[in-house]
């Protein structure tokens, strides 16, 4: 019998795996995180290091459901078990759905209509721009936040576009640039990859 993991699942898995425990979800198979209903829509995202391509950091997951105000919101919720330094890290969404090497995920997700994929040339005005995700001195943490600059289902801010898209964990916290165009001030090197997979 094929599992489907519920949303909240998902939430208690994340919020409770334990450093080297956790296991890779896949877009296809038992490990499939699958819709909850007809209106919400999920994706998955399996964060590997940049420097060792077989380990595994982490794992973010999607879900794109309608606001009261009709407007589609997308929780973010990005789980390191491990593999990081402590401290604060820059999270992004990456405008390519490639992490071989990791900088073939491209620059920002930023769609337009006056893009401008450059982290440090349109920052933090990006559609791809989160928050920092927080690592305890084992490397663990967790980024749960709610945004409205991306979508899963078909549309012109969809991460699902004709090339994809991917999470990218930087070395370097993100300092949102407050200087302007500042080489590094996004985060610098990238630490994590993982593609966007849907989850139906």
């Amino acid at each position: 019998m094929r599992l489907q993991f519920t949303y909240t699942t998902l939430l208690i898995l994340l919020t409770s795996v334990c450093l080297g425990g956790a296991v890779p979800l896949r877009a296809n198979g038992a490990e499939t995180a699958d819709r909850t209903d007809d209106r919400e829509l999920g994706a998955v995202a399996n964060l590997i290091s940049c420097s060792d391509g077989a380990q595994l950091l982490g794992l973010a997951y999607l879900r794109e459901r309608p606001s009261p105000e009709g407007v589609k919101e997308v929780d973010v919720m990005v789980r390191v078990w491990g593999g990081l330094p402590a401290g604060s890290h820059a999270v992004h969404i990456h405008e390519t759905a490639a992490c071989q090497p990791c900088s073939a995920a491209g620059g920002h997700f930023d769609p337009g209509p006056h893009s401008n994929t450059n982290p440090d040339g349109n920052h933090p005005f990006h559609s791809g721009d989160l928050r920092n995700i927080h690592l305890n001195d084992k490397g663990g943490g967790l980024l749960s936040m709610v945004t409205s600059r991306v979508s899963l289902s078909e549309g012109p801010l969809s991460l699902f576009d004709e090339d994809g898209s991917a999470f990218i964990i930087h070395v370097q916290p993100d300092s949102y640039c407050p200087d302007g165009v500042v080489a590094g001030c996004a985060g610098g090197a990238r630490a994590a990859c993982g593609v966007i997979l849907p989850t139906r």
